[in-house]
């Protein structure tokens, strides 16, 4: 009996420290804690476009400056007006100009500077937008202010998207070869690999300037 007895209050104890160590809360609650203090990538990007970029803009380097500067002092070039956020020779510009359109194209335009001495196929991106150039180019945004790289990168498909629903419809619509245009944008250079034969730019702002 005695044996019993204690066999009885162990479980007893048992099963009042089991019932007290399980806590169960609603699915919703746990969501909601688990959300606190995430970053809302979608209204980052939309606050990034809206008011942290475009004073960023007005300290773009001209295009033909910059592609000058690439032939003569390519070191001071990157290290100048390049951006990036580690040490490596990928770099990213932001970069403005005028220029001609010579080709309007299923996904991008090809366009002609005014003063272009080189023999650049210098394309701007009008339906494939990715990658995070214009994201880096600024060097307004720092990646530790984000607990993981998804939302860092989130950050750059939020900012993406912006440019292919809000820059690029009317423009694609109304183009056509021979227009002189303006641009405002971010290109991405590899330092050890420099290619300026070819060169891609993501679109911030575009204006047909012969309207």
């Amino acid at each position: 009996m005695k044996k019993f007895l204690k066999y009885l209050s162990a479980l007893i104890i048992l099963l009042f420290v089991g019932y007290h160590s399980v806590y169960f809360k609603k699915l919703n609650e746990v969501q909601a804690s688990a959300s606190v203090g995430k970053i809302n990538t979608t209204a980052y990007s939309r606050t990034f476009w809206d008011k942290k970029l475009p004073p960023a803009l007005d300290k773009a380097v001209t295009l033909a400056g910059l592609i000058s500067q690439l032939h003569t002092s390519p070191d001071n070039a990157f290290k100048t007006h390049g951006r990036a956020l580690g040490i490596g020779d990928l770099k990213y510009f932001l970069v403005k100009g005028e220029g001609r359109v010579q080709q309007v194209n299923e996904n991008d335009i090809v366009i002609a500077l005014p003063s272009e001495k080189y023999n650049i196929n210098l394309r701007i991106a009008t339906e494939y937008v990715f990658g995070n150039a214009v994201r880096d180019a600024s060097g307004l945004i720092n990646m530790n202010e984000f607990d993981n790289t998804a939302d860092f990168n989130e950050v750059s498909a939020g900012i993406n998207k912006i440019i292919r629903e809000e820059v690029l419809p009317d423009f694609r619509k109304t183009i056509k070869k021979d227009d002189s245009i303006s641009f405002t944008g971010a290109i991405e250079l590899n330092k050890k690999f420099l290619n300026l034969k070819d060169i891609e730019i993501t679109p911030i702002q575009l204006h047909i300037l012969n309207q």
